[in-house]
C-alpha cells in the first residue's frame, strides 16, 4: 500500500529553501514511528535537505532523480521505472514523503495521506495538493489539537477514494 506522509501550513505549504517549514519534535516523532523499517520515496531535493545528504537510517530510500548517483540508497532516474518499483512493492508498506513534485506525481497512486497541519503561515514556496477541495479525496480522521514549540497543530488523515492503479 503506497501512503504520503506530509506535514503543511495552513496554505498546504511543505516546506522553503529545500527546508522544512516549522520545528515539530512531536511530528517529528510521529514521522520516525510511522516510516521506520518501511520503504520511503522522495525525490533528490528531498534527499539533499536531511543532515549530510544522508538517506534515513533504518527505511530503505528510493530517490528519484536523474543526476545522483549513490551506493546508500536506490536511484531511480524516472517516474516510470519508479513506478515500476513500487508495483514490485505492492504488498509492502511504502511511504512518499515529498518534496513537491515527487508528491503530485504519485498522489493518484497513494491511498492513504498522513498530514500534520500547522496552524500557523509558514511562509512557503513549495506546496502539497489541498486535499479538502480535491473531489478525491476525504478526510477520514482528525486529532485533537496538540501544541509544539508555541504551534497548533492536528494529526489527520484523508483517504483516496479514487486510487490509480499501477
Amino acid at each position: 500500500m503506497i501512503k504520503a506522509i506530509v506535514c503543511v501550513d495552513k496554505n498546504w505549504g511543505i516546506g522553503r529553501d529545500n527546508d522544512l517549514l516549522f520545528c515539530l519534535p512531536t511530528d517529528m516523532k510521529f514521522f520516525r514511528q510511522t516510516t521506520l523499517q518501511k520503504t520511503v520515496v522522495m525525490g533528490g531535493n528531498t534527499l539533499r535537505s536531511f543532515p549530510g545528504g544522508n538517506p534515513l537510517k533504518n527505511r530503505e530510500n528510493i530517490v528519484l532523480s536523474r543526476t545522483q548517483v549513490r551506493d546508500d540508497c536506490k536511484i531511480v532516474p524516472t517516474l516510470d521505472g519508479l513506478l515500476e518499483e513500487l508495483k514490485a512493492r505492492k504488498n509492502e508498506e511504502v511511504f512518499v514523503i515529498g518534496g513537491e513534485q515527487v508528491y503530485k506525481m504519485l498522489l493518484p497512486y497513494c491511498e492513504v495521506i498522513l498530514v500534520t497541519k500547522v496552524e500557523a503561515d509558514g511562509g512557503a514556496t513549495a506546496f502539497f495538493p489541498n486535499l479538502d477541495s480535491h473531489p478525491d479525496f476525504s478526510l477520514e480522521c482528525s486529532g485533537k489539537p496538540q501544541e509544539d514549540n508555541g504551534l497548533s497543530f492536528r494529526f489527520t488523515t484523508y483517504k483516496n477514494n479514487r486510487v490509480k492503479r499501477f
